[in-house]
């Protein structure tokens, strides 16, 4: 029988079970994927804990490539025997073999390994609704990215520059600044070394960014706030440090009639048109070597409480993999 990463009740990585599982037949809707590689992202450790509860016992993990091997009945967005890759849909990710609607999954292009696919669909995804959808970047601005070496981070970086940005990120390290420099970031902050709201601000010239982009959450929410121009966007699409605790709206409108907005990514890809003009825009970036998508660490799939072990120590970078 395949196996598959459970859990049976929140909390830490130890709670990651290996278990066999029954994988029946494809129902009406669903195909059947074979996984060659899976993502690993930092909204499982939300699951995992509880921050973000789901039923249990579950299963975990929202992002995966492979092989189609079976398809119920109606579906027609993909066939046996196609390489397709996805990112979202029922939790199930860390599985040798499960179901899956059909309507979640897209087509691998040739050129994309597995592993390329299941390392940047979702933080590739993110990447593409941050910079071409909540906030437009435009040539010639100035965006500030936080976890800037992390997984999304460094697509960001890349895809930024490419449209005519100069990228800020801030990182944990000198060795995390020198990557996230080598994809494309301008002006890497180390955070533990210097206040990256008075850095924002020298490097602007005192007059900040449009868009911040923040994954971090309680540790960086009132000082990314800081960082903004009048009329700039605070975008608030992770909480790695916690959630945002209450705060008075009315400071939006004290530093500058500010918005503010916490978007995912499971919204922008509800409807399947969506999900297709954004994996193509993706594909195309990949493809056309303007954003290099790199796997530097890989964990073997029964190893993923390891895996997150190192996550949230902050001991990974870019994208990280789990291998059936």
């Amino acid at each position: 029988m395949p196996h598959a990463i459970r859990f049976h009740h929140a909390g830490g990585p130890e709670v990651l079970q290996w278990d066999e599982v029954a994988v029946p037949p494809p129902a009406a809707g669903e195909a059947q994927v074979r996984h060659h590689a899976v993502g690993l992202n930092y909204i499982d450790t939300y699951h995992r804990t509880g921050l973000y509860p789901v039923p249990l016992p579950s299963g975990i993990g929202l992002e995966g490539a492979g092989v189609v091997e079976a398809v119920g009945e109606g579906v027609a967005d993909v066939a046996v025997g196609d390489r397709v890759a996805y990112a979202g849909g029922p939790l199930g990710a860390y599985s040798q073999l499960r179901n899956i609607p059909a309507d979640r999954l897209v087509r691998l292009p040739a050129a994309l390994s597995f592993e390329q696919g299941a390392a940047m669909m979702l933080q590739g995804l993110t990447a593409q609704y941050l910079l071409r959808r909540t906030y437009r970047v435009q040539p010639g601005d100035t965006i500030l990215i936080h976890a800037a070496a992390g997984g999304v981070g460094l697509i960001v970086c890349q895809w930024a520059k490419a449209l005519g940005a100069t990228v800020i990120g801030t990182v944990g390290s000198d060795e995390k600044a020198a990557l996230a420099r080598a994809h494309g970031c301008d002006h890497p902050i180390v955070y533990t070394r210097e206040k990256f709201a008075g850095r924002v601000r020298e490097i602007t010239g005192g007059e900040g960014v449009p868009v911040v982009y923040d994954s971090i959450g309680a540790d960086t929410f009132m000082d990314s706030l800081g960082c903004l121009r009048p009329f700039g966007t605070l975008v608030l699409f992770g909480a790695a440090s916690g959630p945002v605790p209450p705060f008075d709206i009315g400071l939006l409108a004290q530093k500058g009639s500010l918005f503010l907005t916490r978007p995912t990514l499971f919204t922008h890809t509800a409807k399947r048109a969506d999900l297709l003009a954004m994996a193509a825009e993706l594909f195309d970036v990949a493809t056309a070597g303007k954003v290099r998508i790199e796997v530097n660490q890989r964990y073997a799939l029964k190893d993923a409480a390891q895996a997150h072990r190192d996550l949230e120590a902050r001991r990974t970078t870019g994208s990280t993999l789990l291998l059936p």
